[in-house]
């Protein structure tokens, strides 16, 4: 019954994968030359498979404004001043209420701290049943604003700061200049109090050998540092040889997506970013991802989540605790498990104690702490904290003109009532469908042989 009671009282810890809290790249293209070495091949079937669906998600993603007070490279939404009504937003709600459940609501844009009703947006949104959660690249974030936001129920921030920004607050040209400004977000959170704080960063093959820097800051914040996402960048420019129809019409994307110098010239899986975390975190060991639409062995989603104090890391979860934390999470509280709060982050010792039963990288990382606690470089009272790192693999395009999308994508968005991938609206507010694509000089996309 003791165990019984503590995992009810954990049952939220698993790190937040809001990464979601990002607008997914609607592009991509060939195959690419590897980027970098030892380059590990994944094998999502090892990994935990989040049960998030179209109907039944972790993540719901409601974008308030396209209004933006920054232009980052490949943005593909229009920055226009079409701040949507509060009647149009509890509209889009409602449709969510009837076709979606979900723990939490991102706010998106655009940038949603531009829309001048943003706190009544909060208030909504708490008041809904969902954790409101904005993703923002911060510029009109201030201790006020914040302030009144937390008031309304605000659960949650993903700020989106990068090199792909000419930023008036940090005028770094590499990662690691935008750290100090980083953490000044994360301490501003961590001031209000019990707000979830994640950062964001499009990463392109230029700026790949950059996420070592990321990782290596915010390793030094697992205590106000919860989540850190990597999207890998798409563009038209990666596309490969293909020709693109909407209703019967032949279209060009270069119409919807701008295309950007800044993202090189090759393509980047997940798997390299996991190559490069490991150059500076040999521990480093995914647990859970989702697939793909159409690839079952793409990790479109790939969730790692770390537990350790402020002075050191002790190892990684594995797909055991991440699978009983999100069944847990649905037998009680009805839906899949995206955010916890900084409180329940914080109970890592409890956590580990707990999940040692199932988890045998629980158990690990349990050894660990206690082999630090006999050669005195920890202490029984030190507070151990789970972070989370997410890698976002965006759409693929496959040789037959097929396009892998996230599989349970977790950022569905809600247009003239019907939900849709957030990062192919603009397809739809254009075309009325989806663009779908023609390998050059066929007719017809080419079918899979079935031996």
């Amino acid at each position: 019954m003791i165990i019984l009671h503590g995992f009810i009282a954990v049952y939220e810890i698993l790190m937040s994968t809001n990464l979601s809290d990002v607008q997914e790249q609607a592009v991509t293209g060939r195959e690419s030359s590897a980027p970098c070495s030892a380059i590990p091949e994944l094998t999502p079937r090892e990994y935990y498979r989040l049960p998030w669906s179209l109907t039944d998600n972790g993540i719901s993603w409601l974008e308030v404004t396209d209004a933006c007070n920054l232009a980052c490279e490949g943005c593909y939404r229009p920055h226009e001043e079409n701040h949507k009504s509060l009647e149009q937003i509890a509209e889009e709600l409602e449709v969510f209420k009837r076709h979606r459940k979900s723990d939490c609501m991102s706010l998106a844009g655009g940038d949603p701290l531009v829309h001048p009703q943003i706190v009544e947006i909060v208030r909504m949104v708490r008041e809904g049943g969902w954790k409101p959660v904005i993703n923002t690249n911060g510029l009109a974030l201030g201790p006020k604003l914040l302030k009144k936001l937390k008031d309304a129920g605000v659960a949650g921030f993903t700020f989106h700061i990068d090199t792909t920004q000419i930023r008036s607050d940090s005028e770094a040209n590499e990662e690691k200049g935008h750290n100090p400004l980083r953490t000044k977000f994360a301490k501003m959170l961590a001031a209000e109090g019990d707000i979830t704080c994640s950062f964001n960063q499009t990463v392109s093959v230029e700026t790949l050998d950059q996420v070592k820097d990321t990782v290596t800051w915010a390793q030094q914040y697992p205590d106000i540092v919860h989540t850190v996402v990597f999207i890998l960048f798409r563009s038209p420019g990666l596309i490969g040889d293909y020709e693109y129809y909407a209703n019967g019409n032949k279209v060009s994307l270069d119409d919807n997506y701008d295309d950007s110098a800044w993202g090189g010239s090759n393509l980047l899986q997940a798997k390299h970013i996991v190559a490069k975390i490991r150059e500076v975190d040999p521990d480093f060991e995914p647990s859970a991802y989702l697939s793909g639409t159409v690839n079952p062995d793409s990790t479109k989603w790939l969730i790692a989540a770390r537990v350790a104090s402020k002075d050191q890391g002790f190892g990684y979860v594995g797909p055991k605790f991440m699978e009983y934390v999100q069944h847990l999470h649905h037998m009680f509280k009805g839906t899949w498990l995206s955010y916890s709060s900084p409180k329940m982050t914080g109970r890592g010792r409890l956590t580990t104690a707990l999940f040692s039963l199932v988890d045998s990288s629980m158990r690990a990382v349990g050894k660990r702490f206690f082999g630090s606690i006999r050669k005195s470089q920890s202490s029984i009272r030190d507070r151990l904290h789970l972070q989370a790192f997410t890698i976002i693999q965006p759409v693929d395009m496959l040789t037959d003109g097929r396009m892998d999308m996230c599989d349970g994508c977790p950022d569905m968005t809600v247009h003239e009532g019907e939900l849709y991938w957030s990062c192919r609206l603009e397809e739809i507010k254009r075309y009325g469908c989806f663009v779908h694509a023609v390998p050059r000089g066929r007719k017809e996309p080419l079918q899979p042989t079935i031996n």
